[in-house]
């Protein structure tokens, strides 16, 4: 069975260029100027006209012949532009500018190490490097193992002795006075980014996304918000949205939510450089934030970082979550701490839907299955790596990997990760829902918890149930070994034979997760196998 969104369905849009929906729209370019981007830590701010200005510079800058003194880059030479940055207010600039070209760019984590780095650098092949004057060193050793020139590596946000900078190169574009670059043609396919998984289940692979796909997903955010205020009877705005940019850039939640949505809408982005919670929570009483966007790991945070209680909250109307699941007693605490603030749950991609069973055919009504997409927000498939696209894209479909059960009426159930699923004794047994339990202890005995399939099953395939969980306060005064029998106990008590935790459980630290919230369930469960290995 497909489900379709209950949305109306959007307009037909042109083989065009992002660049004429971001600054030929005439809705958009009848409001008066205003703060487009401000930097919550020095104050720096663009106005609208001056972003716009500055693209065209950028794009110039990139665009024009070496002769001439540009750099030069285009498609058809096979030119990518690598960003390798922490939040910065001309990351927008850049990326803008570079679709604008027809240039793809491709976000890189500002959190990867040496060998993150170097994977998807190779990977992306990407020519030319804007990077962050704090990574500079780690960039330059990533540079030199893949074959990029140094003289490629240009700063985005900061000062390097001897380095040239963004703002350098804009500056001798408008002391040249170089012949203006325009906007080049664009279809529907024409690629506009790579951005990279998670890496939850192996080394991150290159998402293609079309120029068409940001189409779609800008006039699908124009729809969603008019609907809305129709069905809310919401009054228009006085004055511009203000939003806290806090997710990675680097992430397609916050590189749509900060770097291409606020191109169509009328909203103030204060751009936070990374997350900490205390810088957080000033920002949010200093500009008055209205919208916040974050993952469930900052929600955690919040909750427990005690800052709320103290701080003026009173200016935030919407706080969204994403990218990852977010357990109800998280919620419903951040929703208590929030006050007046919606609290409300976001997943990424979502026009038509299906819900299918491991054998291909369609799940019933109330009953789980994988969720496929499809649609025109379904990207091109992964660059440069046929296989995994074969895999992952089936007949115009996303196969998510994320299983859901719906009530046939229009709502969504997330049960857990297709491929986190276990089949024990042939029967599957959800992580998440093991994990639910163990933080439903009465006790309050732990403050996070994670179960994976670890080796030691009846066959080679067969995984056992593990779990990893970081002790609460009250978990660490009552101590390590008595909180494990406690929790064993009370696992055996709420969970069918089947499901309990053969394959132990186990005390750590932290839960490793990536910058968005998603737990790296591989690393738990490779740390684990080399200790098996080790004991051999």
């Amino acid at each position: 069975m497909v489900f379709k969104s209950l949305y109306p369905p959007l307009p037909q849009y042109p083989e065009a260029n992002v660049y004429e929906l971001f600054f030929n729209n005439p809705d958009q370019n009848a409001l008066p100027d205003y703060t487009l981007y401000v930097d919550a830590e020095s104050g720096r701010k663009f106005q609208r006209s001056e972003f716009k200005q500055r693209v065209h510079d950028a794009m110039t800058t990139f665009g024009a012949p070496v002769s001439n003194g540009g750099l030069g880059l285009s498609k058809e030479k096979g030119d990518i532009i690598g960003i390798y940055s922490s939040n910065c207010i001309d990351y927008p600039t850049t990326i803008i500018s570079a679709l604008s070209l027809t240039v793809p760019f491709v976000p890189l984590s500002s959190y990867s190490t040496h060998f993150e780095l170097c994977h998807l650098l190779r990977t992306s092949k990407c020519t030319v490097l804007f990077v962050h004057a704090g990574l500079l060193q780690k960039a330059l050793s990533a540079a030199k193992e893949v074959g990029l020139s140094e003289d490629r590596i240009f700063i985005i946000e900061g000062q390097v002795p001897g380095r040239k900078s963004l703002q350098d190169l804009l500056d001798e574009t408008r002391k040249r006075g170089i012949p203006r670059e325009l906007p080049r043609p664009a279809k529907k396919d024409t690629l506009a980014y790579l951005m990279f998984s998670s890496g939850t289940t192996g080394l991150p692979k290159a998402v293609m996304v079309s120029q068409g796909n940001l189409w779609y997903t800008v006039l699908s955010q124009l729809a969603v918000a008019a609907e809305d205020a129709r069905v809310l009877e919401t009054p228009p705005p006085q004055a511009p949205l203000v939003l806290l940019g806090v997710l990675p850039f680097h992430h397609t939640y916050g590189l749509i939510s900060f770097c291409i949505r606020p191109m169509n809408g009328w909203a103030t982005c204060v751009v936070v450089p990374r997350w900490k919670a205390e810088v957080v929570v000033k920002a949010i009483e200093k500009y008055r934030v209205q919208v916040l966007l974050l993952v469930p790991s900052m929600i955690h945070q919040l909750v427990h970082s005690g800052l709320l209680q103290k701080a003026d909250t009173s200016s935030l109307a919407i706080i969204n979550s994403g990218a990852a699941y977010l357990p109800p007693k998280v919620s419903d605490a951040m929703q208590k701490l929030a006050r007046t603030a919606r609290l409300q749950e976001g997943y990424g991609l979502s026009e038509c839907a299906r819900l299918v069973r491991d054998d291909g055919t369609d799940a019933d009504i109330g009953e789980p299955g994988e969720l496929w997409l499809g649609g025109n927000s379904v990207t091109l498939g992964y660059y440069n790596n046929p296989k995994a696209t074969k895999e992952s894209f089936v007949n115009g479909w996303l196969r998510t990997g994320d299983r859901f059960k719906t009530d046939g009426k229009g709502t969504f159930f997330f049960v857990d990760r297709a491929k986190d699923t276990l089949k024990v004794s042939g029967a599957q047994v959800s992580p998440t829902e093991i994990e639910q339990v163990l933080l439903g202890h009465p006790g309050k005995l732990i403050s996070d918890a994670s179960v994976a399939g670890v080796s030691g099953g009846r066959t080679s395939d067969e995984l056992l149930p593990r779990a990893w969980v970081v002790l609460s306060e009250e978990g660490r005064k009552k101590g390590a070994d008595a909180v494990l029998k406690e929790l064993e106990k009370w696992t055996n008590d709420n969970l069918s034979s089947y499901k309990r935790l053969r394959g132990g459980l186990e005390v750590v630290s932290e839960i490793p997760k990536s910058p968005t919230g998603k737990v790296l369930r591989r690393v738990l469960q490779d740390r684990y196998e080399q200790k098996v290995k080790a004991k051999l």
